[in-house]
């Protein structure tokens, strides 16, 4: 009687098939599973919700005077034009009708910044406020508040719309601006102190 004994595996072919296996079986699912999202059907989009959505943004530009300078302040304005951010916050910048190397626009309601002018004056008793080292006086006009910075050597207006709260907070990245470009006032009112 001739037995034959079937070849047994050694352990070599015993370790690469393991192997094999512990590769097929994750590629055959992620295979599976990138088939099924494939063919599932679409989930009906959401419609979204308007209070989450960003705010449309006009890019039309913004009405603005520009007064004729003398040639200092003119100087002094288009350096400060030159070096203002892109942005405001999340406010983009947007074009002026009228002077662009005096004036500049952010956002819908426009937030406005006007360089150059009549010199600010504030009444002793105002209160005034020191952001990122530039002074401003407040002042309401309408639906704005004007925040006039009253330490510079050249007038600078910022008017922030009423749907813009803190109008101080939109100040901040233009005053990093204003005290690397426009040189201090010879004299500043009290409180003005950084």
């Amino acid at each position: 009687m001739d037995e034959t004994k079937s070849p047994r595996p050694d352990g070599s072919t015993r370790r690469a098939a393991l192997w094999a296996t512990l590769v097929a079986v994750p590629v055959t699912v992620a295979v599976a599973a990138f088939a099924l999202a494939k063919l599932a059907p679409e989930a009906p989009q959401a419609q979204p919700d308007a209070s989450a959505s960003p705010r449309v943004q006009s890019s039309a530009p913004v009405q603005m005077a520009a007064p004729a300078l003398d040639a200092r302040p003119t100087l002094v304005c288009r350096a400060l034009m030159s070096q203002l951010p892109d942005s405001v916050r999340d406010l983009p910048q947007r074009p002026v009708t009228a002077g662009p190397e005096q004036n500049a626009a952010y956002g819908d309601p426009a937030l406005t910044v006007a360089c150059g002018g009549a010199p600010p004056v504030v009444p002793p008793t105002d209160e005034v406020w020191v952001v990122n080292k530039v002074c401003w006086h407040p002042t309401e006009e309408g639906d704005a508040t004007v925040l006039t910075a009253v330490d510079r050597e050249t007038a600078i207006r910022v008017r922030v719309p009423k749907t813009y709260e803190a109008p101080l907070q939109w100040v901040t990245g233009i005053s990093d601006t204003i005290v690397s470009s426009v040189p201090s006032a010879a004299k500043a009112p009290s409180g003005c102190s950084a």
